[in-house]
């Protein structure tokens, strides 16, 4: 269920909002390269809202009828199958965004978005989200590519599930966090129960996994989230 909108003064200081709402705007993908004047034009028709840790933003089931864009905070998207098991989808951070195929059409949601820290969000709606598209047609661009981007993300997990042991999905997963990043340590954005869900096996499995790289000297953990990596190579091609 969607949080109530922040109100000038909850949360932002005032005479800033307008600034925080382009900010908010800016970092997104498919808005950041307008103009100044198109930023403020869009951020006229933004709801900003506000999360704790662990509010769910939306459930499956709920109509979807808004692009939610996360300024700061992360957000974990997440499907329930019909035993019950949560499967996650992705974690969102600032400058991600969901509810884009609410632009094509009048639907409900599919998957749960649950707050995974305190969180702020700007949120625009259909109608609005429609205008603007068709007033600049860069967007609709962007947005096709994103779709693509998703898609491809998509087909080469399915692909990943289906073809290669466990192993090689956790250590394929370290090194594109590595290769995203661009820093050694990494940090996992994720706890393990959210990283299992997300590679298809079990906290027990992923941990015992770094165990088993840690003692042949390709990783090493140093904390429950924070891992260097020792050899790349060695890793990859085991």
């Amino acid at each position: 269920m969607a949080n109530e909108p922040l109100h000038e003064g909850a949360g932002y200081a005032h005479g800033t909002a307008e600034n925080v709402h382009q900010m908010c705007i800016s970092i997104v993908p498919i808005f950041n390269h307008l103009g100044d004047d198109e930023l403020r034009e869009i951020v006229g028709s933004t709801v900003p809202l506000k999360y704790t840790r662990g509010e769910t933003i939306y459930s499956a089931g709920e109509r979807s009828d808004r692009l939610y864009i996360v300024h700061q905070g992360r957000v974990k998207i997440y499907r329930l199958s019909e035993n019950g098991k949560e499967q996650l989808v992705r974690i969102l951070g600032p400058g991600d965004f969901i509810g884009e195929l609410a632009v094509f059409q009048t639907t409900v949601h599919d998957s749960y978005a649950e707050a995974l820290e305190k969180t702020e969000i700007c949120s625009l709606g259909r109608d609005d989200l429609q205008r603007f598209l068709l007033k600049y047609p860069s967007i609709s661009l962007r947005l096709m590519n994103e779709f693509a981007r998703r898609l491809d993300e998509s087909e080469k997990q399915a692909a990943s599930f289906a073809t290669e042991p466990v192993d090689t999905r956790v250590a394929m997963y370290l090194a594109e966090l590595a290769d995203t990043a661009a820093a050694n340590p990494i940090r996992l954005p994720m706890t393990r129960k959210d990283l299992a869900s997300h590679l298809g096996t079990t906290p027990e499995t992923i941990s015992r996994k770094f165990a088993d790289f840690e003692d042949a000297g390709w990783i090493r953990q140093l904390g429950q989230k924070e891992i260097e990596i020792l050899d790349m190579d060695a890793l990859l091609l085991h």
